[in-house]
């Protein structure tokens, strides 16, 4: 064994549909001012019974399904997200608890919108140390509980979903290395703080940093994978919105990838935004198994973290 795969995918979306129109109705902004900037029509609203560990749970037992693994085969649940609101049992316990799971190691990970890709290589290296065969990881996130209705720049945004991956050990790795890292000294540009905690973020400072200075960190995780950005079927990057994703990608040079637009029906999602896209993604059967994939998250922190995958 000298790697990890990605073996199964798994979402879940709650069912409440919040158009841009609706949205309208609650603050002053137009379905025209919200497809302009960010691209977004629609996004998902979790009911007030919708927890981020319930939704963790479905997204995780579809992949756990998919994977035609058995629950005591998980030896490691690792949940990404920055809004859950119980600290013990945490998120990744109450998965376990909720699939049945034998005895698995449980963390959460918060790296707010790479979260899952942090959570990933965190995953791929402990099967790679040997320390487990296969994992859970999850990014999930309720983001609707940290949302200033009253903000027009930050709620137009913000969505709720899980996404769910099950890795297993392989003789040939299917993840490649990761490439991460941060901007510590301009965290403050994305922030969830207060009681009761509220999102708030520098939205030009954001912009500006994503799509200067991350197209040259995604094409050194494409080197380091051995994959040319041309050669890539598919890139899924953070779903923050499309005037960072297409740039983005076009700087990458991937010309031939199918580049992940779910945040038009979905919005930002963090943490779950690159989980939910890439299964939506391989649901839709637009990318062969086997292809190579780029994933890609970064935002609160100004963190990122990206790695190239073959497809499940």
């Amino acid at each position: 064994m000298s790697g990890s795969r990605v073996l199964a995918l798994g979402h879940y979306q709650p069912a409440r549909v919040l158009t841009n129109e609706e949205l309208a109705t609650m603050v002053d902004t137009s379905d025209e001012w919200i497809r302009s900037r960010v691209g977004i029509r629609t996004r998902r609203v979790a009911a007030p019974d919708e927890t981020v560990a319930s939704m963790a749970a479905q997204a995780a037992a579809k992949a756990l399904a998919g994977s035609g693994l058995a629950p005591a085969d998980i030896d490691l649940v690792l949940v990404a997200t920055c809004t859950a609101v119980d600290r013990s049992p945490n998120t990744a316990a109450r998965v376990a608890a909720e699939l049945g799971l034998a005895a698995p190691a449980v963390m959460d990970v918060n790296v707010v919108c790479a979260g899952f890709t942090h959570a990933l290589a965190t995953a791929d290296h402990a099967i790679r140390a040997g320390s487990a065969r296969h994992a859970l990881v999850v990014g999930v996130e309720k983001f609707t509980d940290v949302t200033d209705w009253t903000d027009r720049t930050t709620c137009v945004l913000v969505g709720d979903g899980a996404g769910a991956a099950v890795i297993g050990a392989s003789d040939e790795p299917e993840i490649g290395p990761v490439v991460w890292g941060s901007v510590p000294e301009m965290g403050h540009a994305v922030r969830i703080e207060g009681t009761p905690s509220r999102f708030a973020q520098e939205g030009q400072s954001v912009y500006r940093w994503a799509t200067t200075q991350l197209p040259p960190i995604a094409r050194s995780v494409c080197e380091r994978a051995g994959v040319r950005p041309e050669d890539l079927a598919a890139v899924v990057l953070h779903q923050a919105n499309l005037r960072i994703i297409e740039p983005v990608a076009r700087k990458l040079g991937a010309v031939n990838a199918i580049v992940a637009s779910d945040v038009t029906e979905s919005g930002n999602t963090s943490a779950a935004s690159i989980p939910l896209a890439l299964s939506k993604l391989v649901a839709s059967g637009r990318v062969e198994p086997g292809a190579p994939v780029l994933l890609f998250g970064f935002g609160g922190n100004l963190s990122y973290a990206g790695q190239v995958i073959r497809c499940p």
